[in-house]
């Protein structure tokens, strides 16, 4: 058992109502185990499996990393792309009580190894490239047991082999739902990410809601594109399809040619995506009208969607596409948008049925219908899902933080937004200054800290900007020290050593100064205000 305690989490004060469903994650497939053994379950680059395959698959992979030393709660991280191994290595996590947790394949190495020595991870599985480049850091990973290749371009390789070995009988572990099941990463406010850590009944309660909702269709072929290294889209994928009785397919291509190829071979009815996947995949004169024939609906969501993006989705699937508001400590969305009712503008719409949405002044108490607050979220009070709810158990050896974001029960999101007399939430301003580039998260404090590693940087600032395609493109501000040489090019190269690629500033402007508040702050807003 983990110590909630040691790591800086702390547990729901009740347990939550019970509504039925799998419980915990390794049971996710008994149910189409005893229905629809036959079923599609899941199909990538290499390979493909029925139902009673897979769950076959997934009790062989978790003797796999038995053999490899991992048991309840040890963590296991894996940087592997979208294909059948990761969606094994996280289920067979979970039926053996272990904490999983997924890194990024673009982060940087020096992104990585922080990732896998702050969780203190014991087995790490990655593909060729990553797991060379990780090499270099094994001496400051003591925690780090096994770092496992997996190499589908060779013959066999240890994960493989280690699979065969195993049987196909399940683990016999007791797991408690409230326990902690996985870590997801999210980009630090102070240059380093923090640890959200989820339960599995959290990863499993979307799924739940999705199931039971009304005219909601069941089955079908979900498609995910998006990284299953981040949490929310094991949420989404895995977890959403086996609960709505849908087959899996892991897309291991993000271009539009690619996506449309997944899309016709396997006639995928659905899959998430950000703008500007969702753009290219319909502007892309390679990609036909009968390569897109099976899907009926795209979820869009991660990034702002220009008016532009609005018109073109509506106008290829006759319905407008609906916003949303989430984050990673819910986990996954919190509110949507009824794209049958008429649109509010600026709102991301209501409420999930498990949550209700709060708005709190700074000392924490209700602000009235139409005021500017701190978005909160906590259990529905009412209907079928009240009191199911549960927001996360904290970030992971960081007990202030934990704290300060789960005070009064509730999740403070730092986000300011408003609700209105019907309930729909309006985001007023973004997390402190969260970037989003294309769907993905760019922290400045992160960026930030990289460029002020460089002795010519005086001062800096990040900010996003708008892009029609991407949602924001990522800009930087520098003053340099007197005498300085430093240019653009070097500044961004630093970046890209330590960096994702997205992180990296698109653009830096060189500023003789930086208007600042009174406690020394940088003004962001005179920086946004400017015509770049």
């Amino acid at each position: 058992m983990i110590d909630l305690a040691r790591h800086g989490l702390v547990a729901a004060a009740t347990r939550p109502r019970d509504v039925g469903g799998p419980g915990v994650v390794g049971a996710l497939l008994d149910r189409a185990l005893a229905e629809s053994p036959d079923q599609l379950a899941l199909a990538g680059r290499h390979g493909r499996f029925t139902v009673a395959e897979l769950d076959a698959e997934v009790n062989r992979a978790a003797g796999a990393l038995a053999s490899f030393g991992v048991g309840p709660g040890d963590r296991v991280a894996m940087s592997l792309p979208n294909d059948i191994d990761i969606v094994l290595g996280y289920l067979a996590a979970m039926r053996l009580g272990a904490i999983w947790l997924g890194i990024n394949r673009p982060l940087a190495p020096p992104e990585k190894a922080y990732m896998l020595g702050d969780a203190e991870v014991r087995v790490a599985i990655a593909d060729p490239a990553i797991a060379a480049s990780l090499e270099p850091h094994r001496g400051d990973l003591p925690e780090l047991r096994e770092l496992i290749v997996v190499d589908h371009g060779a013959a066999t390789d240890r994960w493989r082999e280690a699979r065969a070995e195993a049987t196909t009988g399940r683990p016999n572990v007791d797991i408690d739902p409230l326990a902690p099941a996985a870590i997801a990463y999210t980009s630090g406010t102070t240059g380093f990410p923090k640890g959200v850590v989820h339960t599995h009944h959290n990863m499993l309660l979307p799924g739940t809601v999705a199931a039971a909702a009304e005219g909601r269709p069941t089955g079908g072929v979900l498609g995910v594109a998006l990284p299953l290294t981040i949490l929310n889209l094991i949420i989404l994928g895995p977890c959403m399809a086996y609960q709505t009785g849908s087959s899996l397919v892991a897309m291991d291509r993000i271009d539009a040619v690619g996506m449309g190829e997944w899309i016709a071979a396997e006639r995928i009815t659905t899959f998430a995506a950000v703008p500007a996947m969702v753009h290219d995949l319909l502007t892309n004169s390679e990609v036909t009208d009968e390569m897109l024939a099976s899907i009926d609906t795209i979820g869009v969501g991660g990034a702002d969607m220009p008016d532009a993006f609005r018109r073109m989705y509506e106008a290829r699937f006759g319905r407008r596409v609906g916003t949303g508001y989430g984050l990673t400590e819910a986990p996954t969305s919190v509110t949507a948008e009824d794209t049958q009712a008429p649109p509010v503008p600026g709102s991301c719409g209501k409420a999930l049925p498990q949550v209700e949405i709060h708005i709190r002044d700074d000392a924490d108490r209700p602000v009235p219908v139409g005021e500017v607050g701190e978005v909160c979220v906590g259990p529905a009070t009412e209907g079928p899902f009240a009191d199911v709810y549960r927001p996360m158990l904290g970030y992971w050896n960081k007990p202030e933080a934990t704290a300060a974001a789960l005070r009064g029960g509730l999740l403070h999101t730092g986000d300011i937004g408003s609700l209105d007399s019907d309930g729909n939430l309006t985001i007023r301003d973004r997390k402190n200054d969260l970037i989003i580039r294309g769907g993905a998260n760019v922290y400045p404090a992160e960026v930030e800290r990289v460029l002020h590693d460089d002795p010519a940087v005086a001062a800096c600032a990040v900010i996003g900007v708008p892009d029609d395609r991407l949602g924001e493109r990522v800009v930087a501000f520098v003053e340099v020290m007197e005498d300085s040489t430093t240019s653009e090019a070097e500044l961004r190269a630093l970046c890209g050593e330590q960096l994702a690629r997205y992180k990296v500033p698109d653009s830096i402007t060189f500023v003789a100064g930086f208007e600042r508040t009174p406690m020394g702050k940088i003004k962001k807003t005179v920086l946004r205000s400017l015509d770049l």
